[in-house]
Parts: C-alpha cells; sequence; structure tokens
C-alpha cells in the first residue's frame, strides 16, 4: 500500500500562484510515477500533471503547459505542483495519485485515471475573479 497525503490548496485571486505538495508513504519503492489530477463540480476527474519517479520525466495537459510545473523531492518522496497564473477555471479538487511498476506503457497511459493505483483524499483550489 503507498499512502498520500496533500496539501497547501486554498483561496486565491485570478493571476495568482499556489504550490500543492503531496507526500508519500508505504510501499513507495514500487511507485513508476506520481500525478495529479483534479475534478470540478459535476464533471469528471481530468489529468494535470505528471511525473515518473526515477527518470524525472514530466507531461502536462495542455490546459496548464506553461503554467503549471511537476517537481519530486526522491529523499522526501513527495511530489509538488507549482501552480502559476491561476484562472478561476483552475477551481477544482486536486488529487495526487501513483502509478505502480507493473501496468500498460505509462508514456502512453498517464492521462487515463486508471493507471493509477493509489489515491490521495484532495485538496480543494478556488480562484476568484
Amino acid at each position: 500500500q503507498v499512502q498520500l497525503i496533500e496539501s497547501g490548496g486554498g483561496l486565491v485571486q485570478a493571476g495568482g500562484s499556489l504550490r500543492l505538495s503531496c507526500a508519500a508513504s508505504g510501499r513507495t519503492f514500487s511507485t513508476y510515477a506520481m500525478g495529479w489530477f483534479r475534478q470540478a463540480p459535476g464533471k469528471e476527474r481530468e489529468f494535470v500533471g505528471a511525473i515518473t519517479w526515477r527518470a524525472g520525466n514530466t507531461y502536462y495537459a495542455d490546459s496548464v503547459k506553461g503554467r503549471f510545473t511537476i517537481s519530486r523531492d526522491n529523499a522526501r518522496i513527495a511530489v509538488y505542483l507549482q501552480m502559476n497564473s491561476l484562472k478561476p477555471e483552475d477551481t477544482a479538487a486536486y488529487y495526487c495519485a501513483a502509478a505502480q511498476w507493473l501496468g500498460p506503457e505509462y508514456s502512453r497511459t498517464y492521462y487515463y485515471t486508471s493507471r493509477y493505483n493509489y489515491w490521495g483524499q484532495g485538496t480543494q483550489v478556488t480562484v476568484s475573479s
């Protein structure tokens, strides 16, 4: 099992910034990649960004490219999402997720929720206009 705890959400004005953190514990050695997803009320959960644990390869949704940056801290077993130039449409609950080594080719499936085996409880981000 892998436990994930997100933090860093809050209320911010449009154009502002927030940094989300996700701390991982448990059987983290089996983790291949970490991802961030978000879900707004009445909408499906959608991919935001991801990073592979060893190589540090990153992936982003088109809607956040150039504004969000995902990074990792191998020593602390944590992943971060730096969000700049926030827009009201970024308002959502943000979830951290962990994908294990065993599974479909990650580079082709990183944006599917089903590729991830463990999820955090989520942290709310609200961007006011």
